[in-house]
């Protein structure tokens, strides 16, 4: 019989506290409502900066952008002209996950904080459209700008992000490689939804999983109402995956996004692509916030950093 529920008690605890914040029937209550109860839970869940990393707003092509500087990093900043830019280690661009619809630069500002110190690479989070006031593809066209404009200016890109944050990190890096845009030189997919077949594997034996069930990504599908060929969207239904950058992937075992992972990972592998995988055997859909109370979610979360730092370092 397969087991629905991990058994670390420090996640476990956190996923009750989790739930205590939404009702089981959430995805069908308005849409301001679904983003107070989320807003509520992220700051329940909210961290305070690493010593010395400082933030800052701004625009980059128009969008809403927080700029981390850690107090580790080394090198001349996002603030530096293009000629003493280039050459110096990566930026991580971060996409905030929330299906789409729910998720802010404020949602994820401790998460994008402990990934700046603990990698010491800058970090760009990007405050993208949100459906339903803004139609799929104004979410992927934002992060396609962002990057575009980061790359002009001299910088070499991570692309990373979280849920939804992950199909976006995906779908940017085949939308740059199908445009000729070079400059992401790694991706990290932290439990994405890449666009798998509702109906087998995962979405299947975990459609009752804690936190994210197979009804909540049908319905966040079905609000963002991408053709089922849309490869931006659906990651998995690409044509090739050649020529992508290294990419790094971890899923959560209680998830029934994790075999979206895993097959891209696979498909990555096929095509000659440096990838790693990892799968989270205690671990629930976002379980990014539990990464200072879970010892799951802590190595988890270290293990993402070491990714980063060592993306970083392939490419000088």
């Amino acid at each position: 019989m397969t087991r629905l529920s991990p058994t670390e008690p420090e996640i476990l605890a956190f996923q009750a506290e989790c739930d205590g914040f939404y009702p089981p029937d959430a995805v069908d209550a308005p849409i301001a409502q679904q983003r107070a109860w989320y807003d509520a839970l992220c700051r329940r869940f909210d961290t305070p900066y690493p010593q010395g990393l400082t933030a800052e707003d701004g625009l980059l092509a128009g969008v809403p952008v927080r700029r981390y500087r850690p107090a580790t990093r080394g090198d001349a900043g996002l603030d530096a002209p293009s000629a003493e830019a280039a050459g110096r280690r990566p930026v991580i661009l971060y996409f905030h996950g929330g299906g789409f619809v729910v998720g802010s630069l404020d949602s994820h500002d401790g998460i994008c904080a402990d990934l700046a110190e603990a990698s010491g690479l800058d970090l760009v989070a990007t405050d993208y459209r949100l459906l339903p006031e803004h139609a799929w593809p104004a979410s992927a066209d934002d992060a396609y700008a962002v990057a575009r404009a980061l790359i002009v200016s001299g910088r070499r890109l991570i692309v990373a992000g979280d849920s939804a944050g992950g199909t976006l990190a995906a779908g940017l890096a085949l939308r740059a490689r199908d445009a000729g845009l070079v400059g992401i030189v790694g991706q990290v997919l932290i439990y994405p939804g890449l666009g798998g077949h509702l109906t087998s594997g995962s979405y299947i034996e975990m459609a009752e999983a804690p936190g994210l069930t197979t009804a909540d990504v049908r319905y966040y599908r079905t609000l963002v109402g991408a053709a089922e060929e849309d490869a931006i969207a659906h990651p998995l239904r690409a044509e090739s995956f050649a020529g992508l950058p290294p990419a790094y992937m971890t899923a959560a075992h209680f998830d029934p996004l994790r075999d979206d992972a895993r097959r891209y990972a696979a498909r990555l592998a096929e095509a000659g692509i440096d990838v790693t995988f990892r799968e989270e055997p205690q671990m629930v859909h976002a379980w990014l916030r539990a990464r200072r109370t879970s010892p799951g979610a802590a190595a988890g979360f270290e293990a993402i950093c070491q990714a980063l730092r060592r993306l970083a370092d392939q490419t000088g």
